[in-house]
């Protein structure tokens, strides 16, 4: 990444309606961003736009802009990802010391590129199509609202969700969402579409849908299918801060009739359209690597998806094999001492998903479901089924996904392997040796005699390797966990405010948003300790 050519973004637009008030600005700010009145009443088209940017904008595909959004935090915290470049002189978010100017754009892609189209179709719909109903086309938009804004809390903690649209009419000031208000709310907003999507579209609805749909093509019922699995991906992600509420959630969307994503046919990927913004990231720039102990995970269990998620390294003291670099240590000054290490790749049995034509980007993959029930079941939960059937399943759908299902019957029989030592042949203080507490003991042969929290470890740790690339979903759950062990910085530049052995646990609010528009003194309570990186979330209780 080239730190000049990254551009300040205005935060004018996250208040731009709230400034339209007189008809003629709306009509021009339609007819520049959204097409025009000669489309308000034929293709919809003010309406399919900016439902199919909040669909492309979930991650950005912008290289640079996606690089900050989600590849320098959540994807390198995650272990799933790493990099070979001494960023800021080799201190930055790596090393805990964090980069405010680029964190800023893991909300800004929330209000900015997701939020203010969903906000204009609101307005395009109440303003030139009074008595249309299309309640399925807004239920994709909460759909989509709450996956933006649930990866931004897994972030920060409080975020601008409920009140986005409703900012105080004295003060102008739009108040934030705790986290934990803002988890009922997505839960809320699931169910609510998900009820919508049950009922028969107008006509006009179904015409938009066709049009915008990028993930299922039209199919309400897979659509469905997608709020309900969130809905119990975030039910299981409040299991220790709100057991109650955790297993209510949990077991109205076991029970809901509309099904889960759980074959690979169903799976939820956003096709760019064009080249994966880490196609650049990774093969042109070199900025991004695979992760440490992703590979350590997948060497030690003779995983066949390895092939499918990264290169073998072209380093000469490591040509070969699979090795990623590991995050928090000392780079040397420049990408030379760990650039030829192993390239992150993603080669799915349905296509790359780092292509430079047809990129991809994974929403939800029906593998996660199958880990999710696992751990409902072990948690109790009714109708999550056997424990150890899910798990196999789950493992099962991940070979699939990565077109490695010949390998699948070995794998799950094998009870003996483990993870792998970390040799790093450039700095051998960095390696991470048999015995290290930084090393999992953990098997892959289901044991339905195993302890919970053995069983738990087992679940997640297969869990993280099939959720890959999704950085900030593994990152999420091995916070809430603390499954998969991972490893701990060498390097921490925090100044004391991340511990190097709890590691950080979110990103503190940017300078950005700490202004007058928004009720940062209000996200500063809901926090519940001072704003940087080493504050656990709501959700983080374990």
């Amino acid at each position: 990444m080239k730190i000049s050519s990254i551009k300040t973004i205005s935060f004018s637009a996250f208040m731009l309606f709230s400034a339209l008030s007189c008809t003629d600005e709306f009509d021009n700010y339609n007819q520049e961003y959204i097409g025009g009145p000669e489309n308000f009443n034929a293709d919809f088209t003010q309406i399919v736009n900016p439902l199919k940017l909040m669909q492309r904008n979930q991650q950005s595909s912008t290289n640079w802009i996606y690089q900050l959004q989600t590849n320098l935090n959540a994807d390198m915290y995650s272990g799933l990802f790493s990099t070979a470049t001494p960023y800021n002189g080799g201190r930055n978010n790596t090393t805990y010391f964090i980069m405010d100017n680029w964190n800023e754009r893991i909300m800004m892609t929330q209000l900015e590129d997701v939020f203010d189209k969903s906000k204009t179709m609101n307005i395009v719909i109440q303003k030139n199509y009074p008595g249309i109903n299309f309640k399925a086309s807004l239920a994709l938009a909460k759909i989509l609202r709450v996956i933006s804004a649930s990866k931004v809390s897994d972030a920060h903690g409080p975020i601008i969700y409920s009140k986005f649209e409703t900012p105080d009419p004295a003060t102008g000031i739009t108040d934030f969402d705790s986290q934990q208000e803002a988890y009922n709310n997505f839960i809320t907003d699931l169910t609510s579409a998900i009820s919508d999507l049950q009922q028969t579209p107008s006509v006009e609805d179904k015409a938009v849908i066709s049009k915008s749909d990028l993930i299922y093509g039209g199919s309400l019922a897979n659509w469905a299918k997608l709020a309900n699995s969130l809905k119990l991906r975030f039910a299981m992600r409040i299991s220790y801060a709100d057991p109650a509420k955790s297993r209510l959630y949990a077991e109205q969307a076991l029970a809901s009739p509309v099904g889960f994503i759980d074959e690979n046919s169903t799976n939820a990927l956003i096709n760019y359209g064009g080249a994966s913004p880490l196609s650049d990231i990774i093969y042109s720039w070199g900025d991004c690597k695979i992760g440490a102990p992703l590979m350590t995970f997948m060497n030690g269990f003779n995983d066949p998806r390895r092939s499918a998620y990264a290169k073998p390294a072209t380093d000469a003291s490591v040509a070969g094999q699979y090795i990623g670099v590991r995050q928090g240590v000392d780079m040397g000054g420049s990408k030379d001492r760990y650039g030829d290490f192993s390239q992150p790749i993603a080669a799915a049995a349905g296509g790359d998903y780092f292509s430079v034509s047809n990129g991809k980007n994974k929403v939800f993959t029906a593998a996660e479901i199958w880990f999710l029930k696992a751990e409902a079941a072990i948690r109790g939960y009714a109708g999550a089924g056997d424990a150890g059937t899910n798990y196999n399943k789950g493992i099962e759908i991940s070979f699939a996904e990565w077109g490695k299902s010949s390998a699948y019957a070995t794998y799950v029989a094998d009870a003996v392997s483990k993870e792998a030592p970390y040799i790093d042949t450039k700095n051998a203080s960095n390696s991470i040796l048999t015995g290290s507490p930084m090393l999992s003991t953990i098997t892959i042969k289901w044991n339905e005699g195993d302890s919970f929290e053995r069983k738990l470890e087992r679940i997640m740790t297969q869990k993280w390797i099939a959720i890959y690339p999704d950085g900030s979903e593994a990152w999420a759950e091995q916070r809430r966990t603390g499954y998969p062990i991972i490893f701990k910085n060498v390097l921490n530049d925090s100044q004391g405010t991340i511990s190097t052995d709890a590691m950080i646990r979110r990103i503190p609010i940017p300078t950005k948003y700490r202004n007058n528009t928004l009720n940062y003194a209000q996200a500063l309570q809901y926090i519940g300790g001072t704003d940087t990186g080493g504050t656990k979330l709501w959700w983080d209780k374990k």
